[in-house]
Order: C-alpha cells, then structure tokens, then sequence
C-alpha cells in the first residue's frame, strides 16, 4: 500500500461517519418538520449505500485520494479559496429547500418517474465520479497545482472523453439529489451550484494549462472540458 495512504487517519472517516446524522437532521428532517418523510429517509439509504460501495473500491483501486482530500492546502488558488464556498452553500441548499418542498409546504409535487430520473442522474453521477477519481491521484477538493506530489496530466478512462469528468459527475449529482428528493425548487440552487462549477471548470482549465506541464497537448487530444461535442 503506497505511503501516502497508511498516513491518511482512520479517524477522518470516523468523524465524517458520525457527522452524517447531524447534517441529515440539520439539512432534511428540521426544514422538512417531520420525521415521517419517505422520500427522505430513501434518499438517506440509497445515498449511504453508494457512499459505502465508492468508498470500498476507492480504497482499493486509489487510497492516495483518502490522503488528497482529507484537508485544504495553504497554497490554494485565492479565486477558489474565494469561490469554492459559494459553490458549497448552494450545493447544501439543496437539502433544505428540497425539505421544505416536499416535506413541509408540498409546493411542487414530482410524478414517481421523475423522482427515478432522479435517481438516475444521482447515480450515474455518483459512479463517475468514483471513477473519476479512482484513476486520478491528484484529485483534491481545491485547485492548486500539485508539484509536492509530482502532479501529472491524468489522460485515462473518463479523462480521454472531457478533461474534468468529475464536474460534469457533479452537475448531474446536484440535479439528481434534488429530484430524487422530490422538488423542482431544489434544482434552482443546484443549478446555481452547477454554473459556479463551471466557471471553475473554466478557470481551472486556465491555470492548468499555463501551469501543468504536458497540459496543452493534453487540450489537444481532448478537446472538451465537461460535455462532448459541446464543451
């Protein structure tokens, strides 16, 4: 097992496990007023399972990534130490507002299909980004070039097809968390969440290029950042 990974704390995982009933509580049950809400407690299953089942094969395939995104580096990109909480806060305002909605005040009631598209984007949105970062080491939680751990361009699996693939898992992450949960006004701070990471995504791209060695030729091979044929 590299060196890196017998550094990372078990007690990281340990906090994170424990901190999950408190956010669930804080971010679902309290706005949505009540216990007895179905849909929440499904969501809550589904979205422990995939935790679980990514996090088992991630430590198999790339424990390094336990050690990459265990903790914020001092050298952060200042646009990202500036824009990253943005992008946070409208990504957890999905979970309230979502609540609200169908827990509380039913302001927009979802047909059971759409609640399984869903689903749908959640897990296919989960799946690529455990892919994501089960090939990429160098996938931490903030942008800043990584020349203490000899950062490379990372041009395999889903970084053949668009060179940020675990953005676009994001985008179809914050879409399907809010449907799944059954609200179409969650999807308005997911889409706010989905356009600041793309102007990440756009600005990354830019530092990376000028920062990264081998990353233009990279640009090169693969032409699109987050959709192909699009973008």
């Amino acid at each position: 097992m590299p060196a890196q990974a017998e550094r990372f704390s078990p007690w990281t995982l340990v906090k994170f496990v424990l901190a999950l009933p408190a956010f669930f509580a804080l971010f679902l049950f309290l706005p949505g007023g009540t216990w007895a809400w179905p849909l929440g407690w499904l969501f809550i299953l589904v979205f422990i399972l995939a935790t679980l089942a990514a996090s088992i094969t991630l430590w198999f395939v790339n424990p390094d990534i336990y050690v990459a995104r265990s903790r914020f580096r001092k050298d952060t990109k200042r646009w990202d130490k500036i824009l990253l909480p943005f992008i946070l806060s409208a990504m957890f305002a999905i979970f309230p507002i979502a609540a609200l909605d169908d827990a509380r005040f039913h302001w927009s009631p979802l047909a059971p299909w759409v609640v399984g598209v869903g689903y749908f984007l959640f897990m296919v949105g989960y799946a690529l980004m455990a892919w994501a970062q089960g090939l990429n080491r160098f996938f931490e939680p903030t942008v800043r070039l990584q020349t203490d751990r000899g950062q490379y361009v990372v041009d395999r699996g889903p970084y053949a097809v668009v060179r940020h693939p675990g953005y676009a898992a994001a985008v179809l992450f914050f879409a399907g968390i809010a449907l799944a949960l059954g609200s179409w006004w969650a999807l308005i701070p997911a889409a706010i969440a989905s356009a600041l990471l793309i102007l990440r995504t756009r600005w990354e791209d830019d530092t990376l290029q000028a920062e990264l060695p081998g990353y233009q030729d990279y640009t090169r091979r693969v032409r699109y950042r987050l959709i192909p044929g699009v973008w």
